[in-house]
């Protein structure tokens, strides 16, 4: 039996009713192969990793417990640790070769933007934000597009903002104002805490029938504090771990309105990044996630039922291990065409100025518009117009509108390499 998950929140007047003044947003759907039933104390009552608390309008919430928690470290552990480290740092090692690390950063980005929104249920595919990079003023196939470009948007700047201000509740603060921008997402208090309760739960379903509530706010405000702490301090679990550590305590406290799983992900690589894991952002597991995601919402769910860290860190290490080794093969690929073409821009001979530009854009967006490459390049029209002429006479541009105006221009071959099959 398949069912329908979704958050909902904001309760007119911070109050509880069943009948009346409820309004419902919908944040984060999934589906579950398995029925989880409403939230029972009974089923936390064994867990380690926090506590239920009776609300006084009668239903229950989950007060994580600061972290770090205990942890049993056998061999299988340390060799899943291990295995992870050690493909974490084959992949940092290419990020340290890079000339021009942005060949692959832009792509992972927007890769994982697709990967980590697809979770959330967004119908928009690479090819789409890609084409919507291309051209905004152009109405998209798919109308929650502009949730992914806001991904690649927060990706960005929290990339930026790591380099002044370390991972912090007022650093997922302004991440979250970049992710919820936009009229279509006013109802998520954008950069905002919450100031009501939200749960977890089937549509439509009141608190009373929540599979998960998480902290009330005075509750979750004190939780979040402590989360901040714990990272600002000096842990003592190795890198990996505090990051597997981190990203469920974030879920678990749930802080948002709208968007606390796709922030959580960013995270992940943020964590990375300041910890000195990678040299480059080139590692994400919304791929991982998206591909295993019953196992992902079982796994967290878990923790706070049971206190299983241990299955919740032995997943997320196996996912770690799998994107760095699955993204350290696919560097190959995208270099390997940058150089192909590179090379065939110079040996033709007498190329336009800036074409090797235009070409090194178009490995962050196969997708251009001349005005677009104005814009981006700072270059002229015609300048613009003549690249992209040239790059069509080689057969590496193709125009795909078949307009006089507001063309399109696509690289077929980067295309394919970028996009793959899981992606469209």
């Amino acid at each position: 039996m398949v069912l329908t998950i979704r958050r909902t929140v904001i309760i007119k007047n911070n109050e509880f009713d069943n009948n009346k003044d409820r309004c419902y947003h919908f944040d984060n759907e999934w589906n579950q192969r398995e029925v989880l039933s409403a939230m029972n104390p009974e089923d936390f009552k064994k867990s380690t990793a926090g506590r239920c608390l009776s609300q006084p309008n009668g239903y229950w919430a989950f007060l994580p417990n600061p972290l770090p928690p205990s942890l049993d470290v056998d061999w299988e552990l340390a060799a899943l640790l291990a295995e992870a480290n050690a493909r974490v740092g084959e992949l940092s090692g290419v990020g340290r070769l890079l000339a021009n690390p942005h060949l692959l950063i832009q792509p992972y980005i927007r890769r994982e933007a697709v990967l980590s929104s697809r979770i959330e249920n967004t119908q928009a595919g690479m090819s789409d934000l890609f084409y919507f990079e291309a051209d905004e003023t152009q109405e998209s196939r798919a109308p929650d597009v502009r949730d992914v470009a806001n991904y690649v948007r927060a990706m960005e700047y929290g990339l930026e903002r790591l380099q002044t201000l370390p991972i912090s509740s007022r650093l997922v603060r302004e991440i979250h104002m970049q992710l919820m921008d936009g009229p279509h997402s006013s109802h998520a208090t954008p950069g905002e805490v919450r100031r009501t309760q939200n749960w977890i739960g089937p549509p439509g379903c009141t608190l009373m029938e929540a599979t998960y509530v998480p902290p009330p706010v005075h509750d979750m405000a004190e939780a979040l504090s402590d989360w901040e702490k714990y990272l600002n301090g000096t842990p003592k679990e190795p890198p990996l771990i505090q990051c597997a550590l981190m990203h469920y305590q974030f879920e678990a406290i749930h802080p948002f309105i709208d968007g606390n799983g796709r922030v959580g992900r960013l995270l992940i690589t943020f964590l990375l990044c300041e910890r000195g894991l990678l040299s480059q952002p080139l590692l994400y597991l919304s791929a991982f996630f998206e591909k295993n995601r019953d196992e992902y919402y079982r796994r967290l769910l878990a923790v706070s039922q049971s206190g299983d860290w241990r299955g919740w860190i032995d997943y997320f290490l196996r996912g770690v291990a799998q994107q760095a080794k699955d993204a350290s093969e696919s560097a190959g690929a995208i270099l390997d065409l940058n150089r192909e073409l590179t090379e065939r821009i110079r040996t033709e001979g007498k190329s336009p100025r800036h074409t090797l530009r235009i070409l090194e854009r178009l490995f962050w967006n196969p997708v251009i518009s001349l005005p677009k490459l104005v814009k981006d390049l700072e270059i002229s029209y015609a300048s613009a117009k003549r690249g992209v002429e040239y790059l069509r006479k080689l057969e590496i541009l193709v125009e795909v509108t078949g307009r006089q105006r507001n063309r399109l221009f696509v690289a077929p071959k980067l295309v394919d390499i970028l996009i793959g099959r899981d992606l469209i």
